[in-house]
């Protein structure tokens, strides 16, 4: 076969070529005629790239003498958006060697290749080059470089993303939106609103990034204001914009604005298939606004449930008082068919939040330990403190100071003050001396309530013969001396679709005189239930596995 007809044969065959398995028959025929010719070749190259084949088009390019730069640039184009975006790195160093000079393109790809691995050092690197290359106004250079900045998570990153910005000749709603996303990631939230309010325009994304960006770092009264201002400005929302909504909802405890939402979706999306991550969002936000029953519909509607879901309800139920809900939930999902829905880390959290609430010291035991030897997952620190609320509640302090000292990570003062909570209810002098001496070398910042405990537990011991309790008056000198006073207490509650938030020593509010009028009523009449109480004997509960519980803590109630 002369080799121009051959030639064409070959490239009609590849042109025509729809799947891997000829696309290999091709490449052998071409192999077996000895007919590399770089055009064939390159067809082959991007056929294999077509069909999602990386190994064979890299085997592919090594064959290729002296490759053309749009060549070097398929393949590096090709890593960087595969599982080996380094691979891409170590191409344009080979191609450096081989003396091809990089293209805006060529540049383009290796700085997405950083931005995907996190290859800051790197990522600077190749900006250098850009900039010694000529390419520093080349515009698809300039927005790729803005999005591996904004993606930087060291403090610079995102003032260099700034100083990309504001060198750029020409921005579009993607540079906008990038450098919006840059300020989110690094919670400069005030940032992010000068730079909202300066775009020229605004699309669903822009309102999302802020949504989201002002739900996730505390400001998610603001979030539901900006949702409301784009309901208003006439962008139309997609899905992501609402799962951002629902977590303010949730957070805040806005029913009716959750509610609206799920009506929204109801009306607007009845004929398209909902994201999981927005029927999960809906199950969280009627569950935390208290609404189980139709965080429960939802969940039962859902066609394949996957873990999230389930842990979702698991908590939902938890978070109710639902405790035995809950663990059943829980059983459901030990007992799913589906591969993918297994109980993991944060499962296990929340099923050791619910055995503590419902006081089922086995149950909770029997879970702490299957993590690890059935589902193989590593206990974190979330998980022993649960182990340490549940036994020390019960009166299990010597059970739970015994959990705490096998930790093999550093206890925090949350775990400490749990115990030494409940040494002072269960009047445990010995134990709460030891968690003492942990909680008064903390930051006495963080460490506030904790000193109050050890204050009132000093003070108890005056009946104990032996007992330092003349360290009480100390305890609280030291908290006169830094000018410590317990963290303000907020409350909230929503009353005809108006949201009330009140705090400690709040006088602001034009209700205050009635407020405190009824919390001095109260205060009056449970100073007088607790001393009925004290006057008579509590039996101690047990739980469901039948262990002794100890005397009842009023102040879980």
């Amino acid at each position: 076969m002369d080799r121009y007809p051959a030639q064409q044969y070959l490239l009609c065959l590849l042109k025509n070529c729809y799947n891997f398995k000829k696309l290999t028959q091709i490449h052998t025929q071409i192999i077996v005629t000895n007919f590399p010719q770089n055009f064939v070749l390159l067809s082959v190259l991007l056929l294999y790239f077509k069909f999602d084949y990386l190994p064979h088009a890299h085997h592919v390019f090594k064959q290729i003498e002296n490759p053309s730069v749009p060549i070097w640039n398929q393949i590096i184009r090709a890593h960087a958006k595969s599982e080996t975006p380094k691979r891409s790195i170590e191409l344009y160093n080979q191609m450096g060697a081989m003396k091809a000079e990089p293209s805006g393109i060529t540049y383009s790809h290796i700085i997405n290749a950083c931005s995907k691995s996190a290859f800051w050092r790197e990522g600077e690197q190749i900006h250098g080059r850009v900039l010694s290359n000529g390419f520093c106004s080349n515009v698809f250079v300039q927005t790729n470089l803005l999005n591996f900045y904004s993606l930087v998570e060291r403090n610079g990153g995102i003032i260099g993303a700034r100083r990309v910005f504001d060198e750029m000749c020409e921005r579009s709603m993607v540079t906008w939106n990038s450098l919006l996303s840059g300020y989110i990631r690094c919670r400069d939230l005030s940032g992010a609103k000068i730079l909202f309010d300066e775009m020229p325009e605004r699309n669903t994304i822009s309102w999302t990034t802020m949504i989201a960006g002002f739900s996730k770092n505390g400001g998610c009264r603001h979030a539901l204001s900006l949702f409301s201002e784009m309901q208003r400005s006439g962008v139309e929302f997609d899905q992501v914009t609402m799962v951002a909504a629902l977590t303010a909802c949730a957070d805040l405890g806005d029913l009716r604005m959750g509610k609206w939402i799920h009506s929204y979706i109801n009306q607007k999306l009845e004929n398209q298939p909902l994201l999981l991550s927005l029927l999960n969002s809906l199950i969280h936000m009627y569950a935390s606004c208290g609404a189980i029953d139709e965080a429960y519909d939802i969940f039962l509607r859902m066609p394949k449930p996957s873990t999230i879901s389930f842990t979702s309800m698991i908590f939902g139920f938890a978070r109710n008082g639902l405790m035995e809900k809950a663990l059943n939930v829980f059983e459901w999902m030990e007992n799913s068919k589906q591969n993918d829905v297994k109980p993991d880390d944060i499962t296990f959290s929340v099923v050791l939040y619910a055995c503590t609430n419902a006081r089922l010291v086995s149950k909770g035991q029997h879970l702490f330990h299957d993590m690890k030897r059935k589902y193989g997952i590593e206990r974190r620190i979330e998980h022993y403190g649960c182990m340490v609320d549940l036994l020390s509640r019960e009166g299990l302090l010597d059970e739970a100071f015994e959990v705490v000292m096998s930790m093999p990570m550093k206890p925090t003062d949350a775990i400490w003050g749990a115990l030494l909570s409940c040494c002072k209810i269960y009047k445990n002098l010995n134990i709460g001396s030891h968690v003492a001496q942990k909680l008064i070398g903390l930051d006495p910042h963080r460490a506030t309530a904790y000193i109050l405990l050890l204050s009132n537990l000093y003070k108890y011991a005056k009946r104990w013969e032996g007992f330092p309790w003349e360290n009480a008056p100390l305890v609280r000198q030291r908290m006169v001396e830094i000018n410590l006073g317990k963290p303000v207490g907020r409350s909230q509650v929503q009353i005809n679709g108006v949201l009330h938030v009140f705090s400690d020593d709040d006088s602001n509010s034009r209700c205050a005189n009635e407020i405190y009028h009824m919390l001095a009523i109260l205060t009056k009449e449970a100073t007088f239930v607790l001393g009925c109480l004290e006057a008579v004997h509590v039996p101690p509960l047990r739980d469901r596995g039948g262990r002794s519980g100890g005397a009842v803590c009023f102040s879980d109630y």
